[in-house]
């Protein structure tokens, strides 16, 4: 039996409609470096925990340690160590600002193709243990369209999109939506997309990103995309991320750290309306299953 029969045949025997608590999993991505992903994704995750949810931010973003130095705090463990040297999901949780848990990716999403059978067997069931501990998680991924991108994306069933107003933003956003829409692991109805319209210099500025987003994807595209909102071009982030401390703490009532604030509350007041919660372990066993047993 080779190692994609035999992942093929550990993954069947994953029941993802059982009984288990799930958490809710949302996956935070961009065409682009450089438009404000992860100072979303860690004030985002401030935000909810501060409407009483558990969060966790996992940093997809494999060898760039942009969470923990953002935060100021370097992990002592990381995805590989959890897959590759017996640590439990409790060992490789950092906890940061207001209690919010990040996970360091280090090289492990990479390193996933050197999984053993057994390996693979205990990260599923390790990660169900996140699902427990955990109402939330985010999953921070790196920018672009490169495969690992577009594994967690299309493995997801909740996407926010970030873009901002600079035209390679706008193309680049398209370029992922458009490989997500070619990607043969996509099934539209199941992954929704939300576009979070960032550094935006007013509301019309936004409603007018969203719309040239939306026309060519609606012309194009087998993608529905949403508007979650936006959060508006703000000199406090540069400085909060210059101080290593997120803007919802170090300007509370600055204008950007407010809508990420309302971003926080349309998402948990929409959290009904999702069509299901499959979780983390689910999510996980779906990018398994793209990459080695296609």
């Amino acid at each position: 039996m080779d190692q994609a029969e035999s992942l093929r045949n550990i993954i069947k025997k994953q029941d993802i409609h059982s009984e288990e608590r799930n958490a809710r999993v949302i996956t935070v991505t961009s065409g682009k470096g450089g438009v404000g992903k992860t100072s979303l994704s860690v004030n985002l995750a401030i935000q909810l925990r501060r409407l009483g949810k558990k969060v966790v931010v996992l940093d997809a973003d494999f060898g760039l340690a942009n969470i923990e130095i953002m935060l100021g705090i370097r992990p002592k463990y990381n995805l590989a160590d959890l897959m590759f040297h017996g640590k439990s999901i409790q060992d490789i949780i950092t906890y940061g600002p207001e209690d919010i848990g990040f996970i360091s990716g280090g090289s492990g999403i990479n390193e996933m193709a050197n999984l053993t059978r057994e390996q693979v067997f205990q990260m599923i069931q390790k990660m169900s243990e996140l699902d427990e501990l955990a109402d939330v998680i985010i999953v921070d991924t790196g920018a672009g369209i490169g495969d690992s991108v577009l594994e967690f994306v299309a493995a997801s069933e909740e996407v926010l999109l970030v873009v901002t107003p600079e035209p390679t933003s706008i193309t680049d956003a398209y370029a992922l939506l458009k490989q997500l829409n070619r990607n043969s692991s996509y099934r539209p109805g199941k992954t929704v997309v939300k576009m979070i319209a960032n550094q935006v210099r007013s509301n019309h500025d936004a409603d007018e990103l969203f719309e040239k987003i939306g026309i060519v994807v609606n012309k194009f595209l087998n993608i529905d995309i949403d508007y979650l909102g936006a959060v508006p071009y703000d000199n406090n982030m540069q400085r909060a991320v210059m101080r290593q401390k997120p803007l919802s703490m170090a300007e509370p009532n600055s204008a950007a750290a407010r809508s990420v604030e309302r971003v926080a509350r349309i998402l948990e007041d929409k959290e009904d309306e999702m069509p299901g919660r499959f979780g983390i372990k689910q999510l996980f066993m779906s990018v398994i299953r793209m990459k080695f047993i296609r």
